[in-house]
């Protein structure tokens, strides 16, 4: 039996993406002030994927909208959801991403709740609580995505909407040094997780790098896992990364727009 303690993945995911925000990583550049101006004439946008903006209408009116943006920390969406009227309470395991928002907030004159904590766990908050959770991709650094979709469905008042975004399983599958087309074969089994999946070689090589650890998650949990929690999905788009090969051939992104009963 090994002698090494398990690995504490909230812990080191946060210490991983605090790193992230040091080395600029492209989900930690706060949006700039005249985005949030824009945002505050109506003229705004924001993202659950890579690149696709989400649709205007699956927001409701934000207007005094109460907003959990769900582990969406670094300065992007949830400063935009506020300068565009909502009440947003932005949750994240980073304190440096969630120090982009504050910077972002004290800049431009924004209220903005700010809390640090686990996706997982959203006790803190009382039963319908929001009007809307927007939680974009990023329950890839969850070992179980379940209890997030339960959380989030207890928080959210009835009528109220979930906005998520989520790596397609497939994209796991794929060996995932590709870098060209040329590089596309099936290297994984799904579920996929850098802990179970890989050699405890090239697990001790990622975690001595700092890299985020990640799990992939089958369509049933993530779908069916919201129709479990007792959402209706309402909504479903696709999308795919710009710098990733396998889009040449499908999105390696999934959108979902559910609703509270």
């Amino acid at each position: 039996m090994s002698d090494k303690k398990p690995i504490d993945v909230f812990a080191y995911n946060r210490d991983s993406w605090n790193k992230r925000v040091a080395e600029g990583d492209i989900w930690s550049l706060a949006v700039s002030s005249e985005v949030i101006a824009a945002a505050r004439r109506g003229d705004w946008s924001v993202v659950l994927t890579p690149t696709k903006p989400v649709p205007r209408a699956w927001f409701p009116d934000l207007k005094g909208c109460r907003v959990l943006a769900l582990a969406s920390a670094g300065g992007q969406q949830a400063p935009v959801l506020a300068a565009a009227g909502a009440s947003v309470t932005v949750f994240d395991a980073s304190p440096a991403q969630l120090a982009q928002d504050g910077m972002v907030a004290e800049r431009d004159g924004l209220s903005l709740r700010i809390e640090e904590g686990n996706f997982a766990d959203l006790s803190r908050f009382a039963d319908a609580s929001f009007d809307l959770v927007f939680h974009p991709s990023s329950n890839i650094f969850a070992p179980d995505v379940r209890p997030i979709w339960r959380e989030c469905f207890r928080v959210l008042r009835s009528g109220g909407r979930l906005l998520a975004g989520f790596v397609n399983p497939v994209a796991f599958a794929i060996n995932p040094a590709r870098q060209t087309k040329d590089d596309l074969y099936l290297r994984y089994a799904l579920p996929y997780s850098d802990v179970g999946s890989r050699t405890p070689e090239q697990l001790e090589r990622q975690m001595a790098n700092g890299r985020s650890l990640e799990w992939s998650h089958s369509l049933t949990d993530q779908i069916g896992g919201q129709t479990d929690a007792g959402f209706r999905i309402i909504g479903l788009y696709e999308d795919g990364s710009e710098s990733d090969p396998l889009c040449v051939y499908m999105p390696n992104h999934v959108a979902t727009l559910a609703e509270k009963p």
